[in-house]
């Protein structure tokens, strides 16, 4: 059976798409059947992260409204073997989704998928819920800065029905420079938010470049962003993996 990953934040603007996204790819890459699962109802976008825009047609709520089949709403990626994408509706349009609705989609996900990545939305929400509802594991991902290291104490005292050592951190765009001249370490953000650190990110100026163009950066890249993503995924799948040395 396999693995969903909720990846939350406690505010917007910590690179939790992005996140889903590239790590979504390097699972496939390693050989995984992967799902990357946009639950951001209204606001998504995860299909422009995968540069998917024109592929995702139907969404969750069609399949739990009983318009279309699963298969059906999941869109293989055009370029990347073994992955996939299950989108959220664009509009909001008075539509609740139940957590035990939700839930209802994941036993044959599991069976088809080693790992299925949700990208909830921002904040502690509806959104935030549901994707909890259906997620073995969570990976809260932050940025160095006071306020998102406040959010992440916040949202991990929102996981606590997941077991110890389900849940890790993603510290994300981080440079070696800022970190000193703001007398910060990697430590104070493990210390912080109270969690085992999954992977840091350094920040990649690249980035905008490959998705202004929309090509995914781990298609088009090895740069340090790149290598970071990689090693998330071989750490995902319990595979022992040094961190990254800041620039």
């Amino acid at each position: 059976m396999g693995q969903t990953i909720a990846v939350v934040s406690g505010k917007g603007g910590t690179g939790k798409t992005s996140f889903t996204a590239n790590v979504g790819m390097a699972l496939a890459q390693l050989g995984h059947p992967t799902l990357c699962f946009d639950c951001d109802i209204g606001l998504r976008n995860l299909d422009i992260a995968l540069a998917m825009t024109d592929r995702a047609v139907m969404d969750f709520t069609d399949v739990l409204s009983g318009y279309c089949s699963l298969s059906d709403a999941i869109a293989p990626h055009p370029l990347q073997k073994n992955l996939y994408l299950l989108t959220a509706p664009t509009r909001l349009n008075g539509i609740r989704v139940s957590q035990e609705a939700f839930s209802s989609l994941f036993p044959e996900i599991r069976r088809r998928f080693d790992y299925c990545l949700i990208d909830a939305p921002a904040g502690l929400g509806n959104g935030f819920r549901l994707a909890l509802s259906a997620a073995d594991r969570a990976v809260v991902v932050t940025t160095t800065d006071a306020s998102s290291l406040r959010d992440a104490q916040r949202t991990v005292m929102e996981l606590d029905s997941l077991p110890r050592g389900r849940v890790h951190l993603v510290v994300n765009r981080c440079r070696k420079k800022l970190l000193k001249s703001l007398h910060q370490t990697i430590d104070d953000a493990i210390d912080m938010a109270g969690l085992p650190l999954l992977g840091v990110i350094p920040e990649d100026e690249t980035m905008p470049l490959y998705s202004g163009r929309g090509i995914p950066l781990l298609l088009s890249s090895n740069d340090c962003a790149a290598r970071a993503y990689r090693n998330i995924a071989r750490r995902i799948t319990g595979k022992r993996t040094p961190l990254m040395k800041l620039r």
